[in-house]
């Protein structure tokens, strides 16, 4: 007889699931079979020790406060919340939602857990993983861009396919894939939780990435709040841009990288021009003389 629990789901509830259909084992089988998976909207108790962790689980960070809080909550009320995993074989299950739920319950001492089983392809593993976090497990702004951008190269999502998966409008989720476009420094102060979405909209809509990461700077020293930054945008927009004639010939990728690398240790845009025999320069541009003088303090002038 199965010792795995049977806690019933309002339809509601197993409708949104839409969970796979039962495995039952034959009425003769053994005390010793597999386990089986309850019914549609049932929950089931899984052992710990047979859940892998899911691969394309969008989260790479986990407050470890948190972790601890909720394992203590854990102790006390037991886990209130199911996971959600799919079944690979008898005794081998795949996370599809609930890392941060496994993770605090294995700190808690639990050897088994509550679980939807579902099955699931992995391109439905990675829609699922997503959707979970990001309406549940509030992730930063960058793991939400990240995870965005891999729905539509992975899974062949337009953008308004994507807004319809994850309860959001095209606007919003092309402002997130943009922050991708954001120099690497300022992509690193979003993920750390330095600068808030709202400082990232703003620069966004700076083109130039030169003055994107001037800004940036100022944000991290000065402690701008949103609408000085808007404000700020907004002056130094009103510069006029000077337009360049020819364009230059593309340069190698390793060339490019260590122009990113430049920009970001100097947080201004450093150009790299390089001649067709190897030779060249290296262009570290300045906003202000405060700015000159930051330069020219990191390179112990």
């Amino acid at each position: 007889m199965s010792n795995e629990k049977r806690n019933a789901l309002g339809k509601g509830l197993s409708a949104l699931l839409n969970d796979s259909a039962s495995v039952m084992p034959d009425k003769n089988s053994a005390v010793s079979a597999p386990a089986e998976v309850n019914s549609m909207g049932s929950v089931n108790e899984i052992k710990i020790a047979e859940i892998e962790v899911n691969p394309f689980q969008p989260r790479t960070e986990f407050d470890q406060q948190a972790l601890s809080e909720l394992s203590d909550s854990i102790k006390l009320q037991g886990l209130i919340q199911p996971i959600t995993v799919r079944r690979i074989n008898a005794h081998s299950y795949q996370l599809i939602s609930g890392e941060r739920r496994l993770r605090a319950s294995k700190l808690a001492g639990l050897t088994q857990i509550p679980a939807y089983v579902r099955t699931a392809n992995d391109q439905q593993m990675l829609e699922m993983a997503l959707i979970e976090n990001i309406q549940r497990e509030n992730l930063n702004a960058m793991e939400v861009a990240l995870s965005f951008q891999r729905m539509i190269e992975e899974c062949s999502l337009k953008q308004e396919e994507l807004g319809d998966r994850v309860s959001k409008n095209r606007s919003t989720v092309t402002n997130y894939l943009r922050l991708l476009k954001l120099p690497p420094a300022i992509q690193a102060s979003i993920r750390d939780g330095q600068i808030s979405m709202g400082h990232a909209r703003a620069l966004i809509s700076v083109e130039d990435p030169a003055k994107q990461l001037f800004i940036h700077q100022h944000i991290i020293k000065d402690g701008l709040s949103v609408r000085k930054v808007e404000e700020l945008v907004r002056e130094i927009q009103k510069a006029p841009v000077k337009k360049e004639g020819k364009q230059p010939e593309p340069m190698s990728y390793s060339l490019q990288k260590i122009e990113d690398d430049l920009a970001s240790k100097f947080s201004t845009r450093v150009k790299l021009k390089v001649g067709s025999q190897g030779k060249g320069m290296i262009e570290i541009p300045f906003l202000s003389e405060d700015d000159l003088g930051r330069i020219l303090e990191m390179l112990d002038w």
